[in-house]
């Protein structure tokens, strides 16, 4: 009998090595999760296989953590894990940049002079608010380059549920993200177009410094297309994409034709354009008024061909952004902000990778687009709030609008005015059936599918500048508020431009269960007695049914 107990067990301790020896070999998992969130996207999977070197990782998430970085430190450990499996390059550390260190003033301001910005956290625990300061980044070193990547992902207004979900959410994209910056052998290219009184280089500054990481960015002016309009184009042609950032001077019909011809044989292309001349600066006078007026650009026949009318109306929107003016004089002023309608928060309708899971953005000064049936699909990635409207131009702008209550009846069923769209189609060229202004060769008239974004704020990828330098964009320096204008900017390139779907990434979902904080609080004391006394229970139960089975198998 005991030979034969024993023969069993070693059978079964001979079944389990064999079972692990065979799982080190064949790797397998089921994820039943609903979101499929322990599954990496085959975009993901092929990226991370293109790290050949060995790839350190440290996540600045280590050490006493409140518990929402908790939960993101656990899903990036997850996720990392995921990483290493599909490459054994990938070596990952957990570290607290903090501990352990003497001067830890100094320590924070050297990591935000690397750029890596803390978040300050409120951590209420029995009665007592403390704040700290914690470092959600990670930093990726391969081949002698570092690159940072975010894991906190904030939006304005978002609760902590909403914060953790957000972040999780962008993980997988995060780091995906890191890898091909990484991997890149062959950056494609993009074209700045100069020539129609476009932004100073200096304004787009940091939005062009940030895909360089991507892409090869070089100038096209258009002033020569009148003397060599070939040549312009042969040029602009080895370029993948043209941006072009707010034009204040109309374009000429051969002009227009170049890129028309640009476009029609496969570059894709952003436009930011204001139809309206109105600054906030030109406000700054005596009268603390200016008059807007129409910007003629010559591209309304353009963009009509192309299925889209950019109106020349500015958005008033009751969800707007602050501006900051200054009240009293000389050592007794003081810098309020005030909601200012033509500065226009847009929120994301989360209906696209390029918009998916982004903060608001800010428009100052910004158009109505109308869309155009024709054979193009025109997607609305973004538009202003339902109370909005459009005031029709010429129209005087003051600063004394600050002082009246606005009429929130004459915003209703006027709103949702859409600011970006994006085309995709065949394009057919906007010289079809009209007499071509030069000549190049081999025109084309209707071309393969392609894409074109149009936003009408030429504003949008436009940054400030303090003491002469450019900031990053987004971030209004008055208020210290930053906006998605980057981020949505970046999206927006990377759709256009993105060959392996990686944007796609964005799209994925995750619904990370949490705790409920005040449920927390008010059943502590409950869950900390049954955690405690329902084991002794259970255990005091065991001993007593033993004794009696044990006696009444002995008595009897």
């Amino acid at each position: 009998m005991i030979k034969k107990h024993t023969l069993t067990v070693l059978k079964g301790i001979g079944a389990l090595l064999i079972i692990n020896i065979l799982s080190t070999y064949l790797y397998t998992r089921i994820d039943l999760t609903e979101d499929q969130r322990y599954t990496l996207s085959e975009a993901t999977i092929e990226t991370v296989k293109k790290l050949n070197s060995p790839v350190i990782i440290d996540i600045l998430l280590d050490g006493n953590l409140p518990s929402e970085f908790t939960k993101l430190k656990t899903e990036t450990d997850l996720l990392l894990k995921q990483f290493k499996f599909f490459n054994k390059e990938i070596q990952f550390d957990f570290v607290s940049p903090l501990d352990e260190i003497k001067d830890k003033q100094q320590a924070i301001n050297e990591l935000q002079q690397l750029g890596l910005t803390p978040a300050n956290v409120s951590i209420e625990e029995d009665g007592k608010v403390s704040n700290e300061l914690v470092f959600p980044w990670a930093m990726i070193n391969y081949n002698n380059t570092t690159i940072k990547v975010p894991l906190l992902k904030n939006k304005l207004g978002a609760t902590t549920d909403d914060r953790i979900n957000n972040s999780v959410q962008q993980l997988e994209y995060a780091f995906a993200d890191a890898f091909t910056k990484l991997s890149l052998k062959e950056k494609k290219r993009i074209a700045v177009i100069k020539g129609n009184g476009q932004l100073d280089d200096i304004y787009v500054a940091d939005y062009l410094t940030s895909i360089r990481e991507y892409y090869n960015i070089g100038a096209i002016t258009l002033d020569s297309v009148d003397n060599n309009p070939q040549k312009v184009l042969d040029q602009l042609s080895n370029f993948d994409l043209a941006l072009i950032a707010k034009p204040t001077e109309a374009f000429s019909d051969e002009e227009k034709y170049v890129l028309d011809q640009y476009i029609i044989k496969g570059g894709k292309s952003i436009w930011l354009i204001d139809q309206v001349v109105m600054e906030l600066d030109s406000l700054f006078n005596e009268n603390g008024a200016n008059m807007a007026l129409r910007r003629d650009l010559n591209l309304d026949d353009f963009f009509f061909k192309y299925g889209i009318r950019i109106n020349p109306v500015l958005i008033n929107d009751l969800y707007n952004t602050p501006i900051v003016l200054a009240t009293g004089e000389a050592n007794e002023s003081q810098y309020n902000p005030l909601p200012w309608v033509y500065h226009p928060m847009v929120f994301s309708k989360n209906n696209h990778p390029i918009n998916t899971n982004i903060e608001a953005s800010r428009f100052q000064f910004a158009n109505a687009i109308d869309t155009i049936a024709n054979k193009n699909t025109k997607t609305v990635l973004l538009s202003s709030s339902p109370l909005s409207k459009a005031d029709g131009i010429p129209k005087q702008i003051s600063l004394s609008i600050l002082n009246a209550q606005p009429n929130k009846e004459s915003y209703l069923q006027k709103g949702n005015l859409p600011l970006v769209v994006l085309i995709e189609g065949e394009f057919t060229s906007a010289f079809t059936n009209r007499l071509k202004p030069i000549t190049i060769d081999k025109p084309v008239e209707r071309g393969d599918l392609n894409q074109m974004l149009v936003i009408a704020d030429g504003d949008m990828i436009k940054n400030q500048i303090k003491n002469g330098r450019p900031l990053t964009l987004g971030y209004d320096k008055w208020t210290n508020n930053t906006y998605g204008n980057k981020e949505f900017l970046i999206n927006s390139i990377n759709y256009l431009l993105d060959d392996n779907g990686l944007i796609n990434i964005r799209n994925k979902k995750v619904a990370i269960p949490l705790l409920d904080i005040e449920k927390i609080s008010s059943q502590k004391s409950m869950w900390q007695l049954i955690n405690i006394g329902v084991p002794v229970i259970i255990t005091l139960l065991f001993g007593v049914v033993f004794n009696y089975l044990r006696r009444k198998k002995y008595t009897s």
